[in-house]
């Protein structure tokens, strides 16, 4: 299954430059090693914003969470990085109620 709307997906800017590319917190540490080891960084952030884009439209759902805030979806696919690597990631979305559309909530590394 593909992920739902995924054609409306939206990647918060903020997701990109304080979370996946942050290397001042101890958690996202690690995140942002293995983006940046990919080609990523803050000037080109751009790019990172719209390749999990990419992962939405042609990923496949892998497991879908009932929460709270929302249902969010476990979706499995490539980034071909600025590096000119094509690195496997999983990637979170959540579709929040009040919203209707899929929003980012975050990546990493996923299989080899």
């Amino acid at each position: 299954m593909k992920l739902p709307r995924n054609n409306e997906a939206i990647v918060p800017e903020s997701k990109i430059i304080h979370y996946l590319l942050s290397e001042a917190h101890p958690v996202r540490r690690a995140k942002a090693r293995f983006f940046k080891e990919l080609g990523y960084s803050v000037e080109n952030g751009v790019q990172l914003k719209e390749d999990p884009l990419g992962v939405a439209a042609g990923g496949m759902v892998v497991e879908i969470i009932e929460t709270a805030f929302g249902v969010k979806f476990v979706v499995d696919g490539s980034l071909l990085t600025p590096g000119g690597i094509s690195a496997r990631v999983r990637t979170i979305w959540i579709l929040e109620a009040e919203h209707g559309v899929p929003r980012f909530v975050t990546a990493y590394p996923h299989g080899v």
